[in-house]
């Protein structure tokens, strides 16, 4: 068979996506596998969706994805949110859903469920979230940095975070194609830019109320690698994909209430970064796998083994903005998460923390449940 490449097929699949769906809606159904990778599949439904409540439950082999035995395979697939689908246009939907095993728990990987207990309770607070998702390209073939010279390595980090021109930046067209594709999708994204380490890239979601800053982060991550399968590019969130003196990545993540938000809100921002210091090992716990190789004190980390707090300090566990300091109120940073947390965890502990627990959620023991 000759060999195509990817410019040849996106032509030929032009024609058959511009074919007429006779009425029909494609809704592909997504969700996070015991591994924390996206998983998807597509069923036809007969009509536009216009409620959460229309979409059908569905299932899945959990066996084949890590998240159930095979004598007992059956996981369940709970609609939560749907969103207009980027690829195939019209009236067809990307599906967020839940896992649910079949005795009707929650499914041991589905954080999701614990989560919207605490923020359900906090209402009250009003908490927004933004999550800065950093993120590396690889070549897909040996998994190497993409675009970096085989066997050696580019100039020192430098001209590169922001960077403009060739030589400097890596795969734009892929980063500009995730960003429409997340706007189309109706994600709050709200910027992306170049990273310190070349192929290293961010984009921001946010602000987001409660369990919204979760859903879409998710989503913007299926998008993102979606995006980077057509244009023949590898992602991943490893918060240390390079080890030397290169960035790792992170996902940042910026809190305020709505007392935070207001004149005098200081006071509690303050009082939140000091209950914050009272659970440092139980935030650790939740902020990534590997995180222990990128929260060095080094690059622009705090230490693993300590919590710390400034204004305008990369170098500190939590940054207050300088700006913030200026005003006497707004939002403070978490700098501790790694780029490949779950982001149902980070917040869901988050809430816990800052606003205070209800027994029946607790994200420690999610963590507890998840490592068993």
């Amino acid at each position: 068979m000759p060999e195509v490449s990817i410019l040849e097929h996106s032509t030929i699949l032009a024609k058959y996506l511009d074919l007429d769906q006779r009425g029909n809606v494609l809704a592909e159904y997504i969700w996070i596998d015991g591994s924390g990778e996206m998983r998807s599949k597509c069923r036809t439904l007969s009509k536009k969706v216009t409620s959460v409540d229309q979409l059908p439950e569905w299932n899945f082999d959990g066996s084949s994805t890590g998240q159930a035995p095979g004598d007992n395979s059956d996981v369940y697939l709970r609609p939560v949110a749907f969103y207009p689908d980027p690829f195939r246009k019209g009236d067809n939907i990307i599906v967020l859903t839940e896992c649910w095993n079949n005795d009707g728990t929650p499914n041991k990987f589905n954080h999701r469920h614990e989560c919207n207990k605490l923020m359900d309770a906090h209402t009250s607070e009003e908490v927004w979230f933004g999550l800065e998702q950093e993120y590396t390209l690889l070549d897909p073939v040996d998994n190497t940095i993409y675009a970096w010279p085989k066997g050696g390595f580019p100039a020192p980090q430098g001209p590169y975070y922001c960077g403009v021109g060739t030589g400097k930046v890596y795969a734009r067209d892929v980063i500009e194609a995730h960003y429409r594709a997340c706007l189309y999708a109706g994600v709050t994204i709200s910027g992306i830019n170049a990273e310190v380490m070349p192929s290293q890239w961010e984009f921001q979601v946010g602000p987001c109320e409660g369990i919204k800053m979760g859903d879409e982060l998710w989503v913007a991550r299926y998008l993102l690698t979606r995006v980077a399968e057509e244009f023949g590019v590898k992602i991943t969130l490893h918060p240390k994909p390079l080890k030397g003196d290169w960035n790792g990545a992170g996902c940042h993540t910026n809190v305020s209430t709505k007392e935070m938000r207001v004149p005098g809100g200081m006071k509690y921002i303050e009082d939140a970064i000091e209950k914050l210091s009272k659970r440092h090992n139980e935030h650790i716990a939740l902020y990534g796998a590997d995180n222990d190789l990128r929260l060095t004190g080094r690059h622009e980390t705090a230490s693993m083994s300590s919590f710390s707090y400034g204004v305008a300090n990369r170098g500190a566990s939590i940054r207050i903005p300088r700006s913030v300091q200026a005003e006497g109120y707004g939002y403070f940073e978490d700098r501790r998460p790694a780029s490949n947390i779950d982001p149902y965890l980070v917040t869901g502990i988050m809430v816990e923390t800052i606003c205070g627990s209800i027994p029946e959620a607790d994200m420690s023991k999610e963590y507890q449940r998840e490592s068993a």
